[in-house]
């Protein structure tokens, strides 16, 4: 499956690197150099030195050795292959590929549906899930411990922990 790790942006300097925007938690693995990164178009690019720059990613690629070279890769989405079974090297992380599929149940065994999405926003991550019923109905949880104490991406199994009132779908009427 390939996997989006980044975009390239403006060339940095006149040797022809890049600065990358960082669209993966493992840049040090992603962009080691010896990594062949695709392009949209198809093409390959193979990075020959990363480093930071003032908080910043900077690539350089095998044959990029211009600042006119680099300006003609920018704005292109860089992504890697990587098997649907990989997970992340820290054990409290995964990929969204991992999370997406998971069956979904209480901790006492009450099926609430499966992962469709998982949405990264500001302050944490929060699961979809679909109840994939008659009347089909998303829950957005939020991906805390507290709530999500258990995940199993070999059984495709997450066990969540719901706050009253999570999992309700009424909306409450103003009176």
């Amino acid at each position: 499956m390939q996997v989006t790790v980044g975009r390239i942006g403006k060339p940095h300097g006149i040797r022809g690197e890049v600065t990358i925007e960082v669209r993966t938690d493992e840049p040090e693995i992603r962009f080691a150099p010896g990594t062949t990164l695709k392009r949209e178009n198809g093409s390959d690019l193979i990075v020959s030195d990363f480093h930071w720059h003032s908080g910043r990613v900077l690539l350089k690629f095998l044959g990029v050795d211009s600042r006119s070279a680099a300006e003609e890769l920018r704005n292109s989405i860089l992504t890697v292959e990587r098997a649907e079974s990989d997970v992340p090297q820290d054990r409290d992380e995964y990929y969204d590929s991992n999370l997406i599929g998971c069956q979904v149940q209480t901790l006492a065994g009450e099926s609430i549906g499966h992962v469709i999405d998982v949405l990264h926003l500001p302050s944490q991550e929060v699961l979809v899930v679909s109840s994939g019923g008659e009347v089909d109905s998303e829950f957005l949880i939020p991906f805390v411990e507290s709530i999500v104490p258990t995940v199993d991406v070999v059984s495709k199994l997450i066990t969540v922990d719901p706050p009253e009132g999570l999992l309700t779908q009424e909306l409450a009427s103003e009176d």
